[in-house]
């Protein structure tokens, strides 16, 4: 391990809400593993120190758990922060009654920044990017700030359930007013810096593309490690595979009628990975009943989080990403890197670019489950060679990614004039 100095950051801090299993995560717990052989000392900052990573946590990691505040005055620290966008602030963060909610770690996260004063903060996810700015101004050190944005924002605030739409409508504006306060902004794909462009009105040369840290010699690893499923035994039935977070935006139902369709016309089994948070455990249950009423319980499974996804898509038939929306989907990439065959919705944004336009695997449009059903039963029927496809997924190495972040926390790259 180098010593820290010109090349790389001596003190970064990544913020992020919490410890869950999602894509995001995966992609802050990578670069945080390479800051730190680096050299750097590297604090993991959440609003709450909880998910399926509490546990792998490495020793050289500090993880700070930030204490909550109470709503009124974190209402009051973020109009502290920003007194001249209270009309942009009102209905999304400050008139809900649980609008403040999401932000209560802000004064602990100031008091963090204060005392630490570490030389660079990068942030993950929209919300925690307006808290890091905002602690940033309130808390008067001179840290870098660097904000990273990983989904877009139209189709999210498009498909929001209903009860909370009228609030995510604002969110570009107030994206728009606060981002470039940041030092540099980084987005995952090309699709997501336009869409930061065209929603928020942030000028294209403020935004740095940086394709996620995704392939590590740990995946490539684990995608090697025996499966002991019934399911994957040589003679079993070929396994079509699902992997995210159980969520309106992965668009699991469109998933399961395509499943449908595919298994009129041969024998196959649906496994989808992944967690449902409290408030979306009733999604759950619809899927689940969705796939009785379809006709295909005894072929569809939901075993929830397991600690090594990879092995499931090493040994996979397909993998399907059906999602509605998308920032960089990192499991696409994980799948390919795995070697396993993928079909893909071509939803905003990253699949089209990571598949470069189907190259790598069939683009479908989102919400069509036959055009899905079909591009499945064409990948299982001429599968693609499994080499080939790990060379792509290659291409979005962890190390690769890790340099071009420190040269934008460094300021050497991305940054505002």
């Amino acid at each position: 391990m180098q010593a820290p100095g010109s090349h790389v950051p001596n003190h970064i801090a990544l913020f992020m809400p919490s410890l869950g299993g999602g894509g995001v995560e995966r992609v802050m717990f990578n670069l945080a593993g390479a800051f730190i052989e680096q050299g750097s000392r590297v604090d993991l900052v959440v609003c709450r120190a909880e998910g399926p990573f509490r546990d792998r946590v490495p020793a050289q990691l500090n993880v700070v758990a930030l204490r909550a505040a109470p709503a009124g005055w974190t209402r009051f620290r973020i109009l502290t922060a920003d007194p001249k966008g209270l009309k942009m602030l009102l209905r999304p963060v400050l008139l809900p009654l649980n609008g403040s909610g999401q932000f209560r770690c802000l004064a602990d996260l100031t008091r963090y920044l204060q005392r630490e004063r570490p030389q660079v903060l990068l942030s993950a996810m929209t919300k925690s990017n307006l808290m890091a700015v905002w602690a940033r101004h309130l808390a008067g050190v001179p840290t870098r700030l660097v904000i990273s944005e990983h989904n877009t924002l139209s189709p999210n605030v498009s498909f929001s359930r209903k009860k909370r739409k009228w609030r995510r409508r604002f969110l570009p504006s107030l994206v728009g007013r606060v981002y470039p306060r940041a030092d540099a902004i980084i987005a995952v794909s090309d699709g997501v810096a336009d869409d930061l462009v065209q929603r928020a009105g942030i000028p294209r040369e403020r935004i740095t593309t940086i394709y996620n840290p995704i392939v590590s010699p740990t995946l490539v690893s684990q995608a090697k490690a025996p499966l002991d499923h019934p399911w994957f035994q040589p003679s079993a039935p070929p396994v079509v595979l699902g992997v995210g977070r159980v969520h309106e935006q992965k668009d699991f139902p469109t998933l399961l009628r395509a499943f449908a369709r595919v298994r009129v016309k041969r024998e196959a089994r649906l496994m989808i990975l992944g967690t449902a948070d409290p408030v979306r455990a009733k999604l759950r249950t619809e899927i689940v009943t969705l796939a009785t009423q379809l006709g295909i319980a005894d072929d569809v499974v939901l075993p929830g989080f397991v600690a090594n996804p990879f092995a499931y898509m090493a040994h996979a038939a397909v993998f399907v990403l059906s999602s509605i929306w998308e920032g960089l989907p990192s499991v696409l990439i994980e799948a390919l890197a795995c070697g396993c065959p993928v079909v893909s919705t071509d939803c905003p944004s990253g699949p089209a670019e990571i598949l470069e336009n189907g190259k790598y695997g069939p683009l479908v449009p989102v919400g069509d489950n036959v055009a899905l059903a079909e591009a499945i039963v064409s990948v299982l029927q001429t599968p693609p060679d499994r080499d080939w496809l790990r060379e792509r997924g290659a291409m979005f190495a962890v190390d690769q990614a890790a340099d071009r972040y420190l040269q934008v926390l460094l300021g050497k790259a991305g940054g505002f004039t």
